[in-house]
């Protein structure tokens, strides 16, 4: 089984879960987007659903495949959110960001009942950071939330490069008009601190640690899917 197909395994399991008349958050990433193409085929075979979408690529996708969409200020309260992680551990505490959208990701996330992380069994790490964290950051003063970012990872004893990501030739911008520091700070063993402290610099917008936010996982591997419960 190829890394494609796994990530169709564990979309078709999250699938499972979406009832008829969800108000549903639609993740960003290449197994999101495997998950709204199945998603696509229930909408047309009758199923109803209003989903969200954590960013424009997946809102493309939607309305290419045909998937009803509504803003977050028009269903505030969602009941499901079903999206990807670029590293997970036993307490379902995720990377996320690979693919710039964190930001609408984690408070799309935050405003469902329940997140459904959909991931190949590659993702699953016994300590996060081998994936480097995205931290979405305000372009003004950039040069200045680097240094304080600097500061607070060798408070903690974290060292590693942080990478102004680029998209070819130019810099990266979020669908909020944000940059992307992506931080290579190797393990992180105290991933609860570090969020705390990076929200207290008033230059980080969001950073990629979803802590406490994900209610499962479905884990695809050679042998089938799997439910990750937290530890």
């Amino acid at each position: 089984m190829d890394a494609r197909e796994m990530k169709v395994k564990a979309a078709q399991a999250a699938l499972q879960y979406v009832e008829d008349g969800m108000r549903l958050g639609i993740g960003t990433g290449s197994t999101a987007e495997e998950f709204v193409r199945l998603l696509a085929e229930k909408v047309a075979d009758g199923l109803k659903v209003e989903g969200v979408p954590t960013s424009e690529r997946t809102a493309r996708l939607c309305l290419e495949l045909g998937v009803p969409l509504k803003s977050l200020d028009e269903l505030p309260q969602l009941d499901l959110t079903i999206d990807g992680a670029d590293e997970l551990d036993a307490a379902l505490t995720l990377i996320k960001g690979g693919g710039g959208a964190l930001l609408r990701e984690k408070i799309v996330a935050s405003a469902s009942t329940q997140m459904i992380v959909i991931a190949d069994e590659t993702k699953v790490v016994e300590t996060l950071g081998r994936f480097p964290l995205p931290i979405e950051v305000n372009p003004f003063g950039l040069s200045s939330t680097r240094i304080a970012i600097d500061r607070l990872a060798e408070r903690l004893g974290l060292s590693g490069e942080l990478k102004l990501r680029r998209s070819s030739e130019d810099v990266f911008t979020t669908d909020g008009g944000h940059y992307i520091l992506d931080a290579f700070f190797g393990r992180i063993p105290d991933a609860e601190a570090l969020a705390v402290q990076l929200n207290s610099i008033p230059g980080v917008v969001e950073h990629g640690l979803f802590i406490n936010i994900a209610s499962f996982a479905i884990i695809a591997g050679p042998a089938g899917a799997r439910t990750l419960k937290a530890n």
